[in-house]
């Protein structure tokens, strides 16, 4: 796990927006982001890459708990409702399966009062000889 943390300590795209680790252990993790005036839309709502990034960062921290550099080779998600200037959305990321090199992950972006905002399934994949 001491993989994971570090490479989210020097993340600094996420850093930048405010994400926070909250949890990390072997397979999860768990990550929070306000919701800022600069992360709003033409339509006055969150623009969808924001909970994209904040999923794909709770995501990259589950799948490096296990040491290990991974990397995305897939994602996608569905976006279920929409969040606001002001919302305090929470990614959490769990691994439903590793095969060889690869992995499969479920993370569910949710806003304060717990509802969900976006389900996101993202594909590992472990590199070669990194570390």
């Amino acid at each position: 796990m001491d993989n994971a943390r570090r490479m989210f300590e020097a993340d600094t795209a996420s850093l930048s927006l405010g994400i926070e680790l909250l949890s990390l252990e072997t397979g999860r993790a768990v990550c929070r982001m306000p919701v800022t005036k600069q992360m709003i839309n033409g339509h006055a709502l969150c623009h969808g890459g924001y909970v994209f990034l904040l999923a794909d960062t709770a995501f990259a921290c589950a799948c490096n708990s296990h040491g290990p550099v991974t990397v995305a080779a897939g994602a996608d998600i569905t976006f279920v409702r929409s969040a606001h200037e002001g919302d305090v959305l929470t990614a959490e990321a769990v691994e439903r399966v590793s095969y060889g090199r690869s992995g499969l992950y479920d993370i569910t972006v949710r806003d304060a009062v717990g509802e969900v905002v976006a389900e996101f399934r993202g594909r590992s994949r472990e590199l070669p000889h990194a570390r």
